[in-house]
């Protein structure tokens, strides 16, 4: 990878770090804290969340017609994302240990914390668990496809392609046939965690 590629690299990482200091002051403002992985509340933040929740009753009249039409195809995801999740797990379960990558942490990812905010009735909560699961998969899948792809074909796409994998900045350029063959392993040893220039 070129000098300015890795530069652009890391200050991509720094301005990531920095986004997520920025979360984290914004919620310690907003009267929360992280205690062993979950948010606690101060007691007059979490009255005031209780206050602000919607009445349900009101909240069932507000829906839509065009919302009611829509959730059955919305809720009908869940069987082909629980499919995926089962079978992307099973595949790095199985592939991953014999190449020498590193296993996904899938907790990384799927994040389901949303119903724990006072303010948010029980069908908001149970919508933000859903989407907290799917997008969660679906990031978690997107993480094992990039390793797969980093290992077995690590070379940028002659086009461009939004929402590329992180480490697709890492990947060896397209049509860049110069000792690729060194940079493949190279790039599956970065991939492993073992080295790589």
């Amino acid at each position: 990878m070129t000098t300015t590629l890795q530069d652009l690299a890391r200050r991509a990482r720094e301005i990531e770090a920095e986004l997520e200091a920025e979360i984290a002051t914004r919620r310690d403002a907003l009267g929360g804290r992280l205690v062993r992985g979950r948010i606690v509340f101060e007691a007059e933040v979490l009255a005031r969340h209780r206050a602000a929740r919607e009445n349900f009753l009101d909240y069932v009249r507000a829906i839509r017609l065009r919302d009611v039409a829509t959730a059955p195809v919305i809720y009908s995801l869940i069987v082909p994302i629980a499919l995926v999740d089962f079978w992307v797990t099973l595949y790095q379960w199985i592939c991953f240990p014999a190449y020498g990558i590193p296993r996904v942490r899938r907790r990384d990812f799927v994040v389901i914390d949303r119903h724990h905010l006072g303010y948010l009735n029980a069908l908001d909560k149970f919508n933000c668990a859903y989407c907290g699961y799917c997008n969660g998969v679906i990031g978690y899948v997107r993480e094992v496809a990039s390793r797969t792809e980093a290992y077995w074909c690590p070379i940028k796409h002659a086009r461009r392609w939004p929402g590329g994998p992180p480490r697709y900045a890492e990947f060896m350029d397209y049509g860049d046939e110069a000792d690729h063959l060194d940079r493949w392993e190279q790039a599956r040893a970065r991939v492993r965690g073992t080295g790589g220039a």
